[in-house]
């Protein structure tokens, strides 16, 4: 973090950098109409047939959600087997005490 923001840093870079945090700002807020007009899809057809869109809805959104955990955790699978077999072994080692 700290080379980000290193004192002889080019006026370039620093600009790109202010650029890119205000476009990752901007994004949210023009996307944000379309949760109102899902929300309200969903709501409707939740209303006139219970097994309609808004169960594809849900499940796709926990689809979704589950994705890029799956991804983290297929990425960094070495480190959390390691992680587990320590800290199984720290409780094993205390209930034998």
């Amino acid at each position: 973090m700290l080379l980000i923001f290193a004192p002889n840093m080019g006026r370039k870079r620093l600009f790109l950098i202010f650029l890119f945090a205000l476009v990752m700002v901007a994004i949210p807020l023009s996307s944000g109409a379309q949760c109102a007009m899902c929300k309200q899809a969903a709501e409707t057809s939740m209303k006139s047939d219970p097994h309609s869109m808004a169960r594809s809805l849900n499940s796709g959104i926990l689809y979704l959600m589950a994705v890029p955990y799956l991804l983290i955790a297929f990425i960094f699978r070495r480190q959390l087997f390691s992680l587990l077999k320590r800290v199984s072994g720290r409780f094993s080692a205390k209930g034998a005490r």
